[in-house]
């Protein structure tokens, strides 16, 4: 490997560990927010995702529209720009309060939306690009670095916090996304004038929006679920979500370099179509705080390589349309993580969490299905 393409590929790599560590920033400031000088309300607090991931679809979706006009480098640096200029709005707001700091971080939502739809459509098309015999580990690695920045971002922003101020993270993200910028990554311009959604694609933009229902419903309602539902305290709420995103990452970083003569990717998706089904059905007949730990931990880890796999079998059915399908489907994932993070919490005006994660164990259905059609690509 020559010393520039070393270069590039750390620059790929560090792109997703700063869009991990940004993405997780707002949720991680709740209590924050809450308190002065800033006074969020929980209505307030709760609209500042809805810039945020209405930015990540649009810009997901049209990454493909972007690249055809700017070409692949250029659309990986717009993408690191807006999350540059992001992060430095919210460091703005870290030092305003009331609705100055909340007018800053709405547009810094709606930025951070727009520069994750970007970058990762275009990490994505590059780590194929880059690692074109192993693209399907390539994608999982960083699937598993940005995972692993999720879960350190919060401890890191929470150590800062204590000892100085929050702001801090946000200016030391900025300063990353600028050093990320500063390289000028090959265009990679090999794909075809496509229309907006290439024919085909609907089995792996279907398959990623159901698994990402399944990844918000464990997500966004573990901590819930064991100490309010479970009446188990905020600290067994916050092990099961630790345990849940740990094993995700730690699954991704173990499974992505494994021998296919080991053990195949169409194996390894039924595998993890019905593990994130069992443990949905085993979750409500659970109640001891370390079985239900346990149990979420198995569903990161049940979950860790549906979705990275399925990104890269995608790209290797359409490779003259990559950035275009990594687009959308990063925006198919983004409206499933929506459905599964803000309709379950609807709908359990109707019905216990309990009885939503029993039913849930239903997507596995489509997901085993699904596994069946997308992995048809060869190799798989």
């Amino acid at each position: 490997m020559n010393r520039q393409r070393a270069l590039f590929i750390a620059c790929i790599y560090l792109a997703g560990f700063l869009q991990g560590s940004a993405f997780v920033l707002i949720p991680a400031l709740g209590n924050t927010l809450a308190a002065a000088p800033y006074h969020f309300s929980s209505s307030a607090y709760a609209l500042l995702f809805l810039p945020q991931t209405a930015g990540a679809i649009i810009g997901a979706a049209a990454a493909g529209w972007v690249q055809r006009r700017l070409g692949m480098g250029r659309l990986f640096r717009l993408g690191l720009l807006a999350n540059l200029l992001a992060m430095l709005l919210l460091w703005g707001a870290a030092h305003s309060g009331g609705q100055p700091a909340y007018a800053l971080m709405l547009v810094e939502s709606l930025l951070l939306g727009l520069g994750f739809g970007w970058t990762l459509a275009a990490i994505n098309h590059y780590s194929a690009h880059f690692f074109s015999q192993s693209a399907s580990a390539a994608i999982t690695l960083l699937n598993a670095v940005i995972g692993g920045a999720t879960a350190l971002s919060p401890l890191i922003l929470s150590a800062l916090q204590a000892r100085w101020i929050w702001s801090i993270w946000p200016l030391v993200l900025a300063m990353g996304f600028a050093v990320a910028w500063l390289p000028r990554l090959p265009e990679a311009d090999d794909e075809a004038r496509s229309v907006f959604w290439p024919r085909g694609l609907l089995p792996f933009v279907s398959v990623v929006l159901i698994y990402a229902i399944c990844e918000g419903s464990f997500g966004s309602w573990a901590s819930v679920y064991l100490s309010v539902d479970k009446h188990l305290g905020s600290h067994a709420g916050t092990l099961a979500l630790s345990a849940f995103w740990g094993s995700m990452t730690l699954f991704r970083a173990v499974l992505a370099p494994l021998p296919q003569r080991w053990i195949s990717r169409r194996s390894l998706l039924f595998i993890s179509a019905a593990g994130i089904a069992a443990c949905f059905a085993a979750l409500p007949w659970l109640s001891g705080e370390w079985a239900l730990v346990g149990t979420f931990a198995l569903a990161g880890a049940a979950s860790s390589i549906y979705y990275p796999f399925v990104m890269s079998l995608s790209l290797a059915r359409f490779p003259r349309q990559q950035t275009q399908v990594a687009g959308l489907v990063v925006a198919a994932l983004m409206v499933g993580e929506g459905l599964g993070s803000y309709g379950l919490g609807l709908l359990q005006h109707a019905q216990r969490l309990d009885h939503l994660y029993l039913a849930s164990a239903l997507w596995g259905v489509p997901l085993l299905i699904g596994a069946w059609f997308v992995s048809r690509t060869r190799g798989a």
